[in-house]
């Protein structure tokens, strides 16, 4: 909704803004690219959620972790102890036994199963256990 306000009071007024960026995980935050800040000033001003301005610049690996997203699969290994964190297997342990980094799926052992159930899921859903 903010960047909908943000992007119809830049091109009504014609401010030069080059981007806006706006994070689920940074709560209360919305980062605005111009060149010059009283544009960006201009842009935020009066915008109803928008409360105050925290001025100045940011380096690219501030952000770089929002943009880029990285594989998960990268993270995995054979016979790795996961927490499954999604569908219909959610909050069981789980044992790898095969990762296909192409589709980014790992097929896994419930370990929480009476007996050896392998299923093959979403390496999204799969997140490194701690024990």
């Amino acid at each position: 909704m903010v960047m909908n306000i943000l992007e119809a009071k830049a091109r009504m007024n014609k401010i030069d803004i080059q981007s806006v960026f706006v994070v689920d995980n940074l709560k209360g935050y919305v980062v605005v690219e111009a060149n010059d800040p009283n544009a960006a000033y201009q842009a935020t001003d009066g915008v109803r959620h928008i409360k105050g301005q925290l001025r100045g610049e940011l380096d690219f690996k501030d952000i770089e972790g929002y943009l880029v997203k990285k594989s998960t699969v990268t993270s995995l290994e054979k016979d790795q102890t996961v927490e499954i964190t999604g569908g219909p297997f959610k909050g069981m342990k789980a044992s790898i036994t095969r990762i296909d980094h192409e589709k980014e799926e790992a097929t896994v052992v419930l370990l929480d199963a009476s007996y050896q159930l392998p299923v093959t899921v979403d390496a999204n859903y799969l997140q490194v256990s701690s024990s």
